[in-house]
C-alpha cells in the first residue's frame, strides 16, 4: 500500500471530532438553558408551534389578569352599594317611625327629616366619589346611553348589558302586542238601591268590609273605597258607561286595582243586606280603547303586557318588561298609557311599535384571550344620585328631602314608602346582578382560563423544554466521542511522521 502526503486519516478524524464537538456544545446549551429549542435551526416546526403556544399562554395570562381586575372593580362598586343600601334602610325606618304620628311629636318628625336629608346627601356623595383607578363607578359614567325614547310612553329604560360588537349603536325595536290591564269590576248604577248593603272589598294588600246605606250614590261608594285604598290596593272612580250593555249604563262605578299585571286582583262580594250590588268585568273588546264590561263577575285579575324586543319575547310583570339575551339585557317600564286598550294601537295589526337606539356606554370587560364579542362582557351601572333613583311612575328619592312633594311634613307617608321600596329594589337588584356577574362570570372565567393556561404551558413545555435525562445521556456520549476523537486525531497526526523515516530523516 502506498503512502501519500495527504493525511486522510487526520481529515476523517477532524470531521468526526467537529461533529462530536458540535453535539457536545448543543448538549451543553440545552442543559444550561433548559430548552431543547433555542433557535430555529434546532427544530423549525417545533419552534413555530411553541411560539404560537407562548403567544396563547401570554394572552390567557393577560385575560386572567383582566378578570381579576374586573373582580376588583365589581367588589369596589358593590361595597359602595352596600353603604347606600344601609342608608336606604335607615330612611325606610325613619319614614315608618314618622308615620306613627299618634306617638311622635312634630319636633321628632323634623329630626327624622334632618336625618333623611343627610342620608340622601350621603347617597349622592357616594355616587359622585366612588372611583377605581380614576374611573367613576356610580355617577352614571358606566350606564348605557339611549336616544329616541318616547318618554310620554316609556317611563324608564334600564339597559343592564349590551354587546355592540362592530356596531356604532344598537337599535331597539319594541312591539307591544297586548296592553297591560288593571283588575277591573264595574258596578253599573248610581246608587245601591232602596236597601242597605254590606260588601267585602279585597285586593293584593288586604280586605275591608264596607257598609253602604240605602240609596248610596256613586260618589259615596267611590269615596268609601278610596278612603281605605291603602289597605287594599284597590281604588274606585266614575266609569262613565258600560259598553255592551243594552242600553249603556251611565254614572257607573269602576272598582280597579292600583297596579297592573297578573299579580294584582280585585274581589268585591256582597255579604249582607237587601240592597243590590251586581258587578261586571270586561270581556274581549273588538275596538281598541273601548273596553266591554258585560261579563257578570265578583273577581277580576290584572293582565301583563305582551311584547317583543328585537324579535325576542319579553318577560312581563304588568307594565314592566324584561329581556335577557346573549346580546341585550334590559328592562323597560311602560307608561300607564299602555295600561288600557290603547287607542294608539294600529287597528290592523293590533300592536304598537316603538323604536330607539342604545348609542354607547356600559362597562366593557375583555375576559378572553382574543378580542371579539364572544370573549367580552358588558354590564351597565346606573347613576346612584338621588334624583336618578326611582322612576317617573312612583317618584324619585330626591322627592323625600325637605321642601319636596313627599317630605315628612307633607304626611304623604304611603307615597314616600312606595318610593323608598322602589329605590331599595333598584339598588339591591343592581347588587344582585353585580354579585352574579362576579361569581358566575368572572370567577368561573378565571378558573377556566387557569386550566387553559396550565394545559397550554404543558404542551409548550413538551415541545420546547429539555429532557434532562435524555440530554445528559447525549452529553456523556458527546464527551466520550470528543475525547476519543481527540485521541484518534493525535494518532493520525503521529502516524504521518513515518514518512520522514522513508526519507532518512
Amino acid at each position: 500500500m502506498g503512502i501519500t502526503i495527504t493525511n486522510l486519516s487526520s481529515v476523517v478524524a477532524q470531521r468526526s471530532l467537529g461533529v462530536s464537538s458540535r453535539q457536545l456544545a448543543l448538549s451543553l446549551e440545552r442543559l444550561s438553558s433548559g430548552l431543547r429549542i433555542n433557535r430555529g435551526a434546532d427544530d423549525p416546526a417545533g419552534l413555530i408551534v411553541s411560539e404560537r403556544l407562548r403567544a396563547e399562554i401570554a394572552a390567557v395570562n393577560q385575560a386572567i389578569d383582566n378578570s381579576n381586575r374586573a373582580i376588583n372593580v365589581i367588589a369596589t362598586t358593590e361595597g359602595a352599594l352596600n353603604e347606600i343600601n344601609a342608608l336606604l334602610i335607615d330612611i325606610q325606618a325613619l319614614i315608618l317611625e314618622a308615620a306613627n304620628s299618634g306617638a311622635f311629636s312634630d319636633a321628632e318628625v323634623e329630626a327624622n327629616q334632618l336625618q333623611i336629608d343627610s342620608a340622601i346627601d350621603s347617597i349622592t356623595r357616594i355616587a359622585n366619589t366612588t372611583t377605581f383607578a380614576g374611573q367613576k363607578l356610580l355617577d352614571g359614567s358606566l350606564d348605557y346611553v339611549t336616544s329616541g325614547v318616547v318618554t310620554s310612553e316609556i317611563a324608564q329604560v334600564s339597559v343592564l348589558g349590551a354587546k355592540f360588537g362592530s356596531r356604532d349603536f344598537i337599535p331597539v325595536d319594541m312591539l307591544v302586542s297586548l296592553s297591560a290591564l288593571q283588575g277591573e269590576l264595574v258596578f253599573p248604577a248610581s246608587a245601591t238601591g232602596p236597601d242597605a248593603v254590606t260588601v267585602d272589598v279585597q285586593g293584593a294588600d288586604g280586605i275591608i268590609t264596607l257598609d253602604f246605606p240605602a240609596s248610596s250614590t256613586a260618589d259615596a261608594i267611590i269615596t268609601s273605597i278610596n278612603n281605605q285604598s291603602d289597605a287594599t290596593a284597590v281604588q274606585a272612580s266614575a266609569a262613565g258607561y258600560i259598553d255592551g250593555s243594552s242600553p249603556p249604563v251611565a254614572s257607573s262605578v269602576l272598582i280597579h286595582t292600583e297596579g297592573y299585571g297578573s299579580s294584582t286582583f280585585v274581589r268585591v262580594e256582597k255579604i249582607a243586606g237587601d240592597g243590590t250590588f251586581d258587578l261586571f268585568t270586561r270581556v274581549a273588546s273588538t275596538v281598541p280603547g273601548l273596553p266591554d264590561y258585560s261579563q257578570p263577575a265578583t273577581l277580576a285579575d290584572g293582565r301583563d303586557a305582551i311584547a317583543t324586543i328585537n324579535g325576542a319575547s319579553t318577560t312581563a310583570d304588568g307594565l314592566k318588561l324584561s329581556l335577557n339575551t346573549s346580546l341585550l339585557d334590559m328592562k323597560v317600564t311602560l307608561d300607564a298609557i299602555y295600561g288600557a286598550d290603547n287607542p294608539l294601537f294600529d287597528s290592523a295589526v293590533k300592536a304598537l311599535r316603538r323604536t330607539f337606539v342604545i348609542t354607547r356606554g356600559g362597562a366593557l370587560f375583555q375576559l378572553g384571550p382574543h378580542v371579539n364579542t364572544n370573549e367580552q362582557e358588558s354590564i351597565g351601572v346606573g347613576s346612584m344620585q338621588a334624583n336618578k333613583l326611582g322612576n317617573r311612575l312612583v317618584g324619585f328619592l330626591s322627592e323625600l328631602q325637605s321642601g319636596q312633594p313627599n317630605a315628612l311634613r307633607t304626611e304623604n307617608f304611603q307615597e314616600a314608602s312606595d318610593i323608598i321600596d322602589e329605590v331599595i329594589s333598584q339598588v339591591t337588584g343592581l347588587r344582585g346582578r353585580l354579585g352574579s356577574f362576579e361569581r358566575n362570570t368572572l370567577q368561573t372565567n378565571v378558573n377556566q382560563l387557569g386550566i387553559t393556561a396550565e394545559n397550554l404551558t404543558a404542551s409548550e413545555s413538551t415541545i420546547r423544554d429539555t429532557d434532562f435525562a435524555a440530554e445528559t445521556a447525549e452529553l456523556t456520549r458527546a464527551q466520550v466521542l470528543v475525547s476519543a476523537g481527540t485521541s484518534i486525531l493525535a494518532i493520525a497526526n503521529a502516524q504521518q511522521q513515518n514518512i520522514l523515516a522513508l526519507l532518512g530523516g
